[in-house]
């Protein structure tokens, strides 16, 4: 049961960003935690995919400050965002033998943290008068986010 709420977190935290949970999905495949050997995305546990993975995410990591990064919210960059949860919640659910609810959790997972991370987001940068340290927070909760789901849940 505990895959349902991994693949809805996986999801949200692809909303705030994009590529985190399917380099924590790969480090999890990778190191034995999820089964997906034989699957059509067992190339997640390939030996060059968690590091791949990890290297575009700290990108995204670093892109995401810059001024002209587009919004979250615009339809590249939202859509970018589902199917990386409907990925997420994919290996997830595949690995307990329930694809379609994970696809289904993960995508909807990412819609809720798009909306709720640009909410969210927009208040603390206001607070604090700018949006770098929003981001770094943003960032944080990301990234062990990702890690305590992939530690705890899986």
């Amino acid at each position: 049961m505990t895959f349902y709420l991994a693949a809805l977190l996986l999801g949200v935290i692809a909303g705030l960003r994009a590529v985190t949970p399917a380099a924590a999905v790969s480090w999890a495949v990778s190191l034995g935690i999820l089964k997906l050997t034989g699957t059509p995305l067992g190339f997640l546990g390939a030996a060059a995919t968690p590091w791949i993975l990890s290297v575009i995410a700290a990108g995204e990591l670093i892109n995401d400050k810059l001024t002209k990064t587009p919004s979250r919210k615009v339809p590249i960059q939202f859509g970018g965002r589902i199917v990386s949860g409907g990925l997420a919640g994919a290996a997830v659910g595949l690995s307990a033998g329930a694809l379609l609810p994970g696809v289904v959790l993960g995508a909807a997972g990412a819609v809720a943290g798009t909306l709720g991370g640009a909410w969210a987001r927009g208040r603390l940068a206001a607070v604090f008068g700018r949006d770098l340290p929003a981001a770094v927070i943003e960032d944080v909760v990301a990234v062990a986010g990702a890690s305590l789901v992939v530690a705890v849940l899986l």
